[in-house]
């Protein structure tokens, strides 16, 4: 659906779920205006801090997976050590590298949310 300027939001709604095939028992949880205040008063900043710790969760949750063995020792012992007792010791993305071995992806994020 393509627009370039909506003028009223609870219809463009409506007719976004009909073009999904969204049954009217079937109420969306969410609304666009319920987002109004990630755009004012300084909690866009506040939002993006949850889907950077979202990255961050499903990353490290992967790389448990990706070990095999999602209760591994050593890998749980090297998150420990890293991200949560040492994390004051150094930039937090650092110490994030040094239990990863590398940069986070939000590739296990996407696969999470069904959006790759």
């Amino acid at each position: 659906m393509a627009c370039d300027k909506v003028e009223d939001a609870l219809a463009f709604e409506k007719n976004a779920m009909g073009e999904l095939g969204l049954i009217d028992e079937i109420i969306p949880r969410y609304r666009s205006t319920y987002f109004a205040h990630i755009f004012s008063g300084g909690y866009s900043a506040g939002y993006y801090v949850y889907i950077w710790a979202a990255v961050l969760d499903a990353d490290a949750f992967d790389a448990f997976k990706e070990s095999g063995d999602l209760f591994n020792k050593e890998l749980a012992a090297k998150f420990r050590k890293n991200c949560l007792s040492e994390v004051g010791n150094g930039e937090g993305m650092d110490q994030y590298r040094k239990f990863r071995g590398q940069n986070p992806s939000e590739e296990p994020l996407l696969k999470r949310r069904g959006l790759k």
